[in-house]
Order: C-alpha cells, then structure tokens, then sequence
C-alpha cells in the first residue's frame, strides 16, 4: 500500500541516520532568498515578518497553511503578495454556498472538432491556490481540495491529473461570523500543515497603513521562480535533526494526546509536519540543523488547530493553543540519558 504524500519518506535523515552535509553555497543560497523574499512582501503587506516565513517554510516543507483572521486584516493582500515575490502561478477561488466541486477541479468539456471530451482544468491547477472563505462552501465541496493537498493530483469523472510543482493551498476563514459556514471537517484540518493566526496591525502598523496607503507601489517581483522553491523543498529534507531533538518532538506531540484537556489529540501527521516544518526553517536561517529554538517556534503553529478539547475545557476558555503551551513549559528539551 502506498504511503500518503504526507507521510513519505524524505531520505537519509527520516531514518535516524544523520543526513548528508549543506554546503555553505546552499546554505547561503537558503538564507538569502528567505530574506529577500520576505522583504519583498512587506512592500505591500505591513505585518510581521514572521508570517512570510511561515508561509515560506511550509512551502519549502511540501505543506499547506489556513490563515484565521476577522475581515480587513490584510489575509488575501498576504496570500497574493506572497505568490507574487514565490515566482508561482496562482489561482484564487472565492468559496460559496452554491460552489460546486467542479467549480475547483474543472470538468469534461465536448470538442466539436475533435469529437471527444476534453478535461478544462480547473483553478486547482495552479502552484499556489488560495481558497479564500473555505468554510463559506459545504462539506462536499471542501472535500474537492482533498486529494489534491494530499496527493497532488485531481481525480475527474475517473481522468487522473497530477497537479503542478510546486502546489500549495492556503485558505482562509473568518473565526468570526458563523452564521452560513460550515466548519471543516477534522480530516480536512489536518491536511493544512499550519495553522497562521493575524490578529489587528500593532498602531504603528495601523498609522502605516492609513499614511500610505493609495501611494504608489511597484509589482510586486519575482524573488524566485517554481524551480528555486522545488531546490529549497529537495535542500530542506538534508537538514539535520538530533535524535535527541526527535525525542523532544515526539513528546510535545505526545503531550497533546495525554492532556486532561484534550478529547482527541494531534495524529502522526502532526510530528511529521512539524518534523519538516522545523527542516524548512532552519534552512531558511541558513543552518544545516534544526534547534529547539526552531520546534519551539512552530509548536502551535503546526499542531494546537488539531487539538479536539473536551467540552468543559471550552467552557472554561481553554484552547489547543493554551495545550501546547503546557507542553512548551512542561516537556524538557533533552531528556536525560544512560551514559554509556
């Protein structure tokens, strides 16, 4: 049986065996178009720098990100922005209730001349799709994104395509108002390799914002191209991680599930996302290694939108959040070993 797309192996350093050294060409190369990149974004976007990188670094990591945030926030400018200075080729769909699953994949079209059906390809067949207001669209349509996040490829009236490389979705929802939505199924949110919270702009934000906007601004240029971001997904799985790293990671994932809090906790996607995740940045910082710094860093990101709490954690305000903080505070970095 195949392994999910998710769960693949990704070389040497998958096994526990320590993965080929990074030249400091590649290494460099790494930093420098991190860096540029996430300069290039904040000529529009006006925001922390951080979330760029995350973005870039589920990118690199073969992953997909779900941004929350209440309207006007700037969540479609970030994605557009992004895709822009990323070299990819983007497609936006505006989910609805009445958005049907070939709205996203396409459908069979007659050619006349031809004689025969031809697939028209749908907006899914981009590098980076935003899905903007998924929870807008119901259950059956939400679905459609599915194989494509997991699989990289689209299955049409039994006519399988693969989809371009690299491919990425980012989807956003409004936490908000939920009158009309239909929240996503469990299986679908841990399918999204992180999840990225925008909260409103800082006042010097906001003061920023109000005294530029409507000034000109140049296009947003192309940092790199589809070929440099599938150089940087190849370089990220040659990062090294310690076993003793592996460890820590494991029982932050751990943690979640043996919580008081927590009904359901994150699955072993959850460690192999964070796992690939915590590669991509350390890379992007122009090391050939991952630090805790970098897991602790990505913790909630990756794994607190997985949690399921019990009812009276919510009604005491608790959050998936709130539960991997416990495990951050909680779970040592290293723990104690036999000498040998």
């Amino acid at each position: 049986m195949p392994a999910e797309r998710g769960m693949e192996s990704t070389g040497t350093s998958s096994q526990g065996q320590q993965s080929p050294s990074l030249g400091r060409d590649d290494l460099e190369r790494s930093s420098r178009l991190g860096d540029a990149l996430c300069r290039e974004v904040a000529k529009r976007y006006i925001g922390p720098t951080d979330n760029t990188r995350l973005l870039l670094a589920a990118l690199a990591a073969r992953g997909h990100v779900l941004v929350e945030g209440i309207p006007g926030i700037a969540k479609t400018t970030l994605i557009k922005t992004f895709a822009a200075a990323a070299g990819c080729r983007f497609s936006r769909v505006q989910f609805t209730p009445d958005l049907l699953p070939t709205d996203i994949t396409g459908t069979h079209v007659w050619n006349a001349a031809k004689n025969q059906f031809e697939l028209h390809e749908g907006p899914v067949f981009a590098q980076i799709v935003l899905a903007d207001e998924i929870n807008r669209a119901p259950a059956k349509t939400q679905s459609a994104l599915l194989e494509a996040m997991q699989e990289q490829q689209v299955t049409v009236e039994g006519d399988t395509r693969p989809l371009p490389s690299p491919f990425m979705v980012l989807a956003t929802q409004n936490p908000i108002e939920q009158e009309g939505t239909y929240p996503l199924p469990e299986a679908q949110i841990d399918r999204f390799l992180a999840k990225l919270l925008l909260g409103y702009p800082t006042p010097q934000e906001e003061e920023r914002m109000i005294t530029t906007y409507g000034s000109p601004i140049a296009p947003t240029e192309a940092i790199c191209n589809p070929d440099d971001i599938i150089w940087l997904q190849r370089t990220a799985e040659k990062v090294h991680v310690s076993d003793e790293l592996r460890t820590y990671l494991l029982s932050l994932v751990q943690h979640t599930r043996s919580s008081r809090h927590v009904y359901l906790g994150c699955s072993p996607r959850a460690g192999l996302n964070l796992l690939f995740a915590s590669r991509a940045l350390a890379l992007l910082q122009g090391r050939d290694h991952v630090l805790p710094d970098d897991v602790k860093s990505l913790a909630i990101p990756v794994l607190a939108h997985r949690i399921i709490l019990v009812p009276e954690a919510e009604l005491e305000g608790i959050n998936g959040a709130h539960v991997v903080s416990e495990g951050l505070q909680t779970v040592p970095v290293f723990a104690r070993t036999r000498r040998g």
